[in-house]
């Protein structure tokens, strides 16, 4: 695996993480209506970075594949 395709992975990971230490946050109830509303856009953020990864990687997948 070359340094680029590394680093995708390491990012798309690492969101991966934060998206779950976001929702353990959330479900905790010890945060402020503003903090929650905060992790929430954060996390809907990191969301859509993940799908824009996934579907990239998809797209090089059929590449390769076909």
């Amino acid at each position: 695996m070359d340094k680029k395709n590394k680093g995708k992975f390491s990012s798309f990971e690492e969101d991966l993480l934060n998206m779950q230490k976001i929702l353990d946050d959330l479900e905790s109830s010890e945060l402020t209506l503003e903090e929650m509303i905060e992790k929430y856009r954060i996390g809907v953020e990191l969301a859509k970075k993940c799908k824009k990864k996934l579907d990239e990687a998809e797209t090089e997948i059929k590449k390769i594949s076909s």
